[in-house]
């Protein structure tokens, strides 16, 4: 099995299946490699060996064939947002917080509407970094899944579902609540189901309700300035649609 960036074999050692995940050795790998030993297998797939200078991570098999993307949300959405809780134990102080992103971004997001040409109307903009204000400041020194969605989340047999390919981030758990819910925005047809699930995960992930708000609305404005640099055609509309749920002259119900 391959995605964009790694190959993933089945192999055995003394009789145990396991997983030969292989990808290019630079900081990223180092960083994977990081994570999956920081949590251990609590949430995520347990890596038994690596040699990041060699892009190699041994792993436990899990199915690679069966992920939370193929169960309906009624299934898929509670457990993702239970796991993303579960993923929250204290992180090292040394490990880049949200904080610290949002304060970067903030930076440089109106030079990149500028680039690329206004795209949407600067009031967008403007709510997107009006929302980041308080983020740009965290009490929490929780570890967070920084890229955490249905189809990164596999069937195991040590437990139901682990999460591979984590990103080991500190600070608010709500951080990737907007790619939760534009992986599968698709399946929400009216905005009152974007709201409900919504809704479900802030009380089964224990959120705090306005800073997930202003997290979404942060995030789909960043992504969606980041696809549209990219040529991405899909997902910049997925984002345009998450803004018009939670933006500012919208219901926080």
């Amino acid at each position: 099995m391959h995605g964009s960036n790694a190959i993933v074999l089945p192999v055995r050692r003394d009789g145990v299946p396991l997983a030969l995940r292989m990808t290019m050795p630079d900081k990223r790998k180092a960083d994977e490699v990081r994570a999956l030993r920081f949590w251990n297998g609590r949430g995520t797939v347990r890596l038994l060996e690596a040699d990041a200078g060699m892009g190699a991570s041994l792993l436990e098999r899990l199915d690679g064939q069966r992920s939370l993307a193929q169960l309906p949300l009624e299934d898929a959405v509670p457990v993702i947002a239970k796991l993303m809780r579960r993923l929250a134990v204290p992180a090292p102080p040394d490990v880049t917080s949200t904080a610290s992103i949002v304060q970067g971004q903030i930076d440089t997001m109106p030079a990149e509407w500028e680039r690329l040409g206004r795209p949407f109307n600067r009031s967008v903009l403007d709510d997107a970094l009006s929302a980041a204000i308080p983020l740009r400041e965290t009490s929490s020194n929780l570890a967070v899944n920084g890229d955490l969605h249905f189809e990164q989340v596999l069937a195991g047999e040590r437990e139901s579902w682990l999460a591979v390919d984590p990103v080991l981030l500190r600070g608010d758990i709500e951080y990737d609540l907007a790619r939760i819910l534009w992986s599968r925005l698709d399946e929400m047809a009216r905005n009152e189901d974007i709201r409900h699930w919504f809704n479900v995960i802030i009380t089964a992930a224990g959120l705090e309700r306005d800073r997930a708000r202003a997290w979404v609305i942060f995030r789909a404005v960043d992504y969606w300035l980041w696809g549209l640099d990219y040529g991405l055609t899909e997902d910049p509309k997925r984002c345009e649609r998450l803004v018009g749920v939670f933006g500012a002259d919208q219901p926080r119900g």
